[in-house]
C-alpha cells in the first residue's frame, strides 16, 4: 500500500499525465462519435422521370423526406443528370423508366441509381440506402419484383457509433493504460530511485502490482467516461449487461497494463518506452484490431498478427455484449484468450525484472 500511495501521488502531481489520461479519452470520443463518421448524410439526389405520376411522386417525396437525402432537382434524361454529376451539382441520381407507373405491375418498371462511384464505399452505402427506400415504397403498391428487402440487426439505422464506441473504447485502455505504465519502471530507473525499490523488502512482483493499481483505477475511470458519454450523448446502448461489460473492460485492463510494464522492464530510457509503446501499440491497435478494417477482409498473415493484437480481442466481446446484447458466456473466447494474455505478460514481466541494477 505505501508503494501504491508513492505512484498515486505521483500520478497526482503530474498534470501533464492526468491531462492525458482524462481528457485524452473525451477528446477521442467526441472525434470518433461526431466529426469521424461514415454514415450517409444529405445526399443530393437528382429524380430522372419522363412523366411525373403519383408512384414517382411518392418515392421521390419519401427520399426527400429521410434524413439521407435531399432531392434537389428533376430533369427528364439521364444524359442531363450524369452532366450535374461531373459537375458536382448532385451526387446520386435515381432514374425512372418511361411511364414508370403504367409499368409497375407487368415487371417492365425499373429504377435506376447513378451514383458518384470516385469514393467506392460511399457510393455503395448510399446506393443500398436508396434502394432499401425504393424497394419498401414499391412494396406499398404490392410489387413482389420490386428488389429484395433487407433486415438489419442490431443496428437498423447503421450508425456509424455503433460501430466505434467499441473500437475507440479498446484503442484508447489500451493506448493510455499501457503508454502510461510503460514510463513508470524506466522512470524509476532515469531517476536513480530503483534502488530504493530494490533494497526494499517487498517482492518484484508486490512492485509490479503496485505500479499497476493507480493506472487500474484511473483506467476504470476513463471507462466510465467512455460509457457515459457514448450511451448519453452519442445514445449508443448497451443491449447486453453492464456488469458483464465492466468485467471483460476491467479484464482488459489488466492485459493492457501487463503489456506496458512488459515494455518498462525491457527499456532502459523513457525515450525508448514511448517509441516502443507507440509502435507496438498505436498502429497495431487502430489498423488491425477490427476498429476500422473488418480482419477477415484482410490477407492471412495479417489476420495471424491480429490475433496477437489484445486490442482485436476485446472489441470484438465489446460488440457482442454492447451492441448484441448476448450473455457473457458468448464471449468465452475472447475473455479466454485476454486471460492468457494477461497471465502470459506479468509472468514474462516478472522473469525479465531485473533484481541488480548493473
Amino acid at each position: 500500500m505505501s508503494f501504491v500511495s508513492k505512484e498515486t501521488r505521483h500520478i497526482l502531481r503530474d498534470r501533464r499525465t492526468l491531462l492525458i489520461l482524462i481528457g485524452m479519452p473525451i477528446v477521442m470520443m467526441f472525434l470518433f462519435g461526431f466529426a469521424i463518421t461514415t454514415e450517409v448524410r444529405n445526399v443530393r439526389i437528382i429524380a430522372v422521370t419522363s412523366s411525373l405520376d403519383n408512384t414517382t411522386r411518392r418515392i421521390t417525396d419519401r427520399l426527400n423526406a429521410s434524413e439521407y437525402f435531399n432531392i434537389t432537382s428533376s430533369v427528364s434524361t439521364a444524359a442531363e443528370a450524369e452532366t450535374m454529376l461531373e459537375r458536382n451539382a448532385a451526387d446520386m441520381a435515381v432514374v425512372f423508366s418511361p411511364h414508370f407507373a403504367n409499368h409497375i405491375y407487368d415487371g417492365s418498371a425499373t429504377v435506376q441509381i447513378i451514383a458518384d462511384c470516385t469514393d467506392p464505399n460511399m457510393a455503395i452505402q448510399q446506393s443500398n440506402y436508396a434502394r432499401q427506400i425504393i424497394t419498401a415504397e414499391m412494396m406499398k403498391d404490392g410489387v413482389r419484383n420490386g428488389g429484395a428487402m433487407i433486415k438489419l440487426l442490431y443496428n437498423p439505422r447503421m450508425e456509424s457509433a455503433y460501430n466505434f464506441v467499441p473500437g475507440v473504447m479498446g484503442m484508447i485502455l489500451m493506448i493510455i493504460c499501457a503508454m502510461m505504465t510503460s514510463i513508470s519502471i524506466v522512470r524509476e530507473k532515469e531517476r536513480g530511485t530503483m534502488e530504493v525499490l530494490l533494497v526494499s523488502p517487498i517482492r518484484p512482483i508486490l512492485i509490479i502490482i503496485a505500479k499497476m493499481v493507480p493506472y487500474f483505477i484511473l483506467g476504470i475511470l476513463d471507462l466510465t467516461f467512455i460509457l457515459t458519454i457514448s450511451y448519453f450523448i452519442l445514445h449508443v446502448p448497451i443491449a447486453g449487461s453492464l456488469m458483464s461489460l465492466a468485467a471483460v473492460s476491467m479484464l482488459f485492463l489488466i492485459v493492457a497494463l501487463s503489456l506496458g510494464l512488459l515494455i518498462s522492464v525491457l527499456t532502459e530510457t523513457q525515450v525508448a518506452a514511448m517509441l516502443a509503446s507507440g509502435m507496438i501499440l498505436l498502429m497495431p491497435c487502430i489498423m488491425l484490431s477490427g476498429m476500422i478494417y473488418p480482419i477477415e477482409s484482410m490477407p492471412k498473415i495479417l489476420q495471424i498478427i491480429a490475433d496477437i493484437v489484445p486490442a482485436s480481442w476485446f472489441i470484438s466481446a465489446c460488440r457482442k455484449l454492447m451492441i448484441m446484447g448476448v450473455s457473457i458466456t458468448m464471449v468465452w473466447r475472447e475473455i479466454a484468450v485476454m486471460l492468457l494474455m494477461a497471465v502470459l505478460l506479468i509472468t514474462v514481466s516478472l522473469i525479465k525484472f531485473k533484481k541488480r541494477l548493473e
